[in-house]
């Protein structure tokens, strides 16, 4: 018991700054968007593309993931993502052209399968009661996507593309020797020695899964839709400069990545249905909000950071709850199949809001389809849970 004391902190901060630095490494083409779409003359549906592309590994890569996490333990697969990603954060920063960078891209998405790694990681170090608590400070490390949208953009107008990308593959091979050298799986943590594919299998019979799936790909879903894709809509609707977008993205993030921990940490005080009901109620508002186009800066900023927050919220509630419906030793392939669920959630809404916009000049519409999803989320939630205890 003091051995599983004295390493929680230690391995759930490893894991959160494991998190972040390969979130930054998923969300690399996102807030480089303008310069791509400029230098290449691609048209809005083609940049959406290649913003969403990532994302597609980033989804279904936690599958099996999740499943490698349970048999290998988290502290080898999390050096094994950091190491393997290397390769596509150098290439992208090498290629210049739209079939490369969409191949590459569609690589970059392996760094986005860490999120299966950590969640049954974190989630052997704590006990039950605390590990709303555990896995959303562990999701504050989505943050990821906020240091790239404030940091990407002004380090390669500083530096260059390629230099930036061999820089975060520098900051990828540090994380993986950190892991492999002061990492430790819990001393409660055993591998499963189960074949694979029987264990999905079993996991897709859980009601659980399907239904944690669901609410994970409208509430993470959303943050990475707009985590990707905001520099662009910012950019064509308030014709902000990549940098300036850049840094009003990241704020974006950031209040998204405060809110998850805060979402986790509620889950734990007045039970994670709530916290769900909270969140998808005040994304129907916020993205109604957005779909009069508020003027810029205060108007306008105010109701992205209420969305992010929202979202955020959402996130830590929703593993809350997978905490509370799945046993511990079916976490890890749960999460792989709600993780990618969760992305894939997110490839999605680019490509939608790319199309309305080439069709109308404006977002509004893709705006109410994101209001309607969340009031149908909100209803779903209100009554299929009804009955857990919250407590």
């Amino acid at each position: 018991m003091s051995e599983l004391r004295t390493g929680q902190v230690r391995n759930l901060v490893l894991a959160t700054a494991a998190f972040a630095v390969t979130f930054w490494a998923w969300n690399l083409i996102g807030p480089l968007s303008g310069s791509y779409g400029g230098q290449l003359g691609l048209s809005q549906t083609q940049l959406s593309l290649l913003v969403a592309i990532p994302v597609v590994v980033g989804s279904l890569g936690r599958i099996p993931m999740g499943m490698l996490a349970d048999r290998y333990g988290g502290r080898r697969m999390f050096a094994a993502v950091c190491f393997v990603s290397i390769v596509p954060v150098l290439f992208t920063g090498w290629s210049h052209s739209y079939g490369w960078l969409l191949f590459w891209g569609f690589v970059l998405g392996i760094p986005g399968t860490s999120f299966a790694v950590g969640i049954p990681f974190v989630n052997a170090w704590y006990e039950p009661a605390r590990r709303g608590f555990a896995t959303g400070v562990f999701g504050a490390g989505m943050g990821g996507t906020a240091l790239s949208a404030f940091c990407t953009p002004v380090l390669v107008e500083a530096f260059g593309r390629a230099f930036t990308h061999a820089l975060m593959a520098v900051a990828l091979a540090v994380t993986g020797l950190v892991m492999l050298g002061i990492g430790r799986d819990s001393p409660r943590w055993t591998p499963a020695t189960a074949p694979a594919w029987p264990r999905i299998r079993e996991a897709m019979t859980l009601k659980a899964t399907w239904q944690s799936a669901f609410l994970y790909a409208v509430a993470f879903g959303g943050f990475v839709a707009f985590s990707t894709y905001l520099p662009t809509l910012l950019q064509n609707v308030y014709r902000y400069a990549q940098t300036g977008a850049g840094l009003r993205t990241a704020g974006f993030s950031i209040a998204a990545v405060l809110a998850r921990p805060l979402g986790g940490a509620l889950s734990d005080r007045i039970g994670p249905v709530k916290v769900l009901l909270i969140a998808f109620g005040g994304t129907t508002v916020m993205a109604l909000v957005l779909a009069l186009q508020p003027p810029a800066e205060v108007p306008a900023g105010a109701s992205f950071v209420l969305m992010a927050l929202f979202l955020g919220l959402g996130t830590g509630g929703v593993f809350a709850l997978v905490a509370r419906l799945v046993e511990a030793s079916r976490v890890g392939t749960v999460t792989g199949l709600v993780g990618a669920a969760g992305g894939l959630g997110g490839y999605f809404p680019p490509l939608v809001m790319g199309a309305v916009y080439a069709a109308t000049g404006a977002y509004t519409i893709g705006y109410a389809l994101l209001a309607v999803t969340a009031l149908v989320t909100l209803t779903y939630t209100m009554r299929a849970f009804r009955g857990i205890e919250q407590h």
